[in-house]
């Protein structure tokens, strides 16, 4: 793929119609404008929300379907819960987020699947009642539980320091090279202004987001002189980040279903995962609920792109209504629920 530079990193439009989802929504989305023509961007984006209709004016219709099933939330960081920003470090997500997620996590089994470390991204959110999986899926914290992963082998896991959860590391043993080939990219990119290399454990990430255009072609020609020897790897691209992974059969999907086993809903019928996730890693978990028939994908965007969600958020801060909307929904539910069963009412 290559670094972008930003005149050609335009969005682009694909056809959508091949998709099978769980749920076709069945309104289209309509927008009023006032005060001027309607822009080639806005125009791009009301066409491909009617292929992929917003979670927030879908919800009633979601809801609705997901009646009487067992809802597990799962949520992307970066872009999802916090902005995009240009020093990794400084991505903070707000307290109105964090008590969103910490509500919804009361009433839903709740986990944050993310590229970046599992000890980062739980510095981060700061919750004790949601699920941790890091490095695109391959260091996971999770309840103590036997499980088999989605090939359907039995893999090690073992219980932390508390003693009440176990953690799951499928990518245990290329930490020594992860660990060598992370020093080696330092050396390398050191020199070129706003490169950034992420150990985020069992993965690399080297952002550019602050990088010149011109260091762009010298930036990523120093980081595969360095992937060249480690066949063991590949190269995957971000929003202004290119990324170093084992290459084993493990991704977001995949942690997903691991998730779910953990939570003894893998083989339920009745159960529907809310994936929210802004990122090209994302659609592997999109996929998996595509395949399983199950659930809702919902992708962060305000702009057209491939994907596999049926249903889309434009940013972080539809990702909080959204999730304030959910705890609030659940909770009415239960409310309607114990009057029901106090006047001797059934639905």
């Amino acid at each position: 793929m290559g670094i972008q530079r930003s005149s050609t990193n335009k969005p682009k439009m694909q056809p959508g119609n091949d998709r099978s989802t769980s749920i076709r929504a069945s309104n289209v989305i309509s927008h009023l404008i006032e005060g001027g023509p309607i822009s080639i961007d806005d125009a791009s984006y009301d066409t491909w929300v009617v292929e992929h209709p917003s979670a927030l004016g879908s919800f009633d219709q979601m809801m609705r379907a997901a009646k009487g099933k067992k809802i597990a939330v799962f949520l992307d960081y970066d872009g999802t819960l916090a902005p995009i920003v240009d020093n990794p470090d400084l991505a903070f997500m707000s307290d109105e987020m964090r008590a969103a997620v910490r509500e919804v996590a009361k009433y839903f089994p709740t986990a944050i699947i993310s590229g970046r470390s599992r000890d980062k991204v739980k510095e981060f959110v700061q919750l004790s009642n949601v699920f941790y999986a890091g490095s695109h899926g391959m260091d996971i914290l999770a309840p103590p539980r036997p499980v088999k992963s989605c090939d359907g082998k039995h893999h090690t896991v073992a219980l932390d320091k508390k003693g009440n959860e176990v953690l799951f590391q499928p990518a245990k043993k290329f930490l020594p090279a992860i660990q060598k080939m992370r020093t080696a990219l330092k050396e390398k990119v050191m020199k070129i202004q706003g490169a950034r290399v992420e150990d985020n454990r069992f993965c690399i990430s080297v952002h550019f987001r602050q990088v010149r255009e011109e260091d762009y072609e010298i930036l990523e020609k120093k980081v595969k002189s360095v992937l060249e020897h480690y066949p063991e790897f590949h190269l995957s691209w971000g929003k202004k980040v290119m990324e170093i992974r084992p290459s084993i059969e493990w991704d977001k999907g995949n942690a997903l279903e691991y998730l779910l086993d953990t939570l003894g809903l893998g083989n339920s019928n009745d159960v529907l995962p809310v994936y929210i996730g802004d990122d090209r890693t994302d659609e592997d978990a999109f996929k998996v609920m595509l395949r399983r028939g199950q659930g809702y994908p919902i992708i962060v965007t305000s702009s057209p792109k491939d994907t596999k969600a049926s249903f889309s958020l434009r940013d972080p801060s539809e990702v909080l209504t959204f999730l304030l909307r959910l705890a609030r929904w659940r909770k009415s539910s239960s409310s309607s629920r114990l009057l029901a069963q106090i006047w001797g009412v059934s639905d």
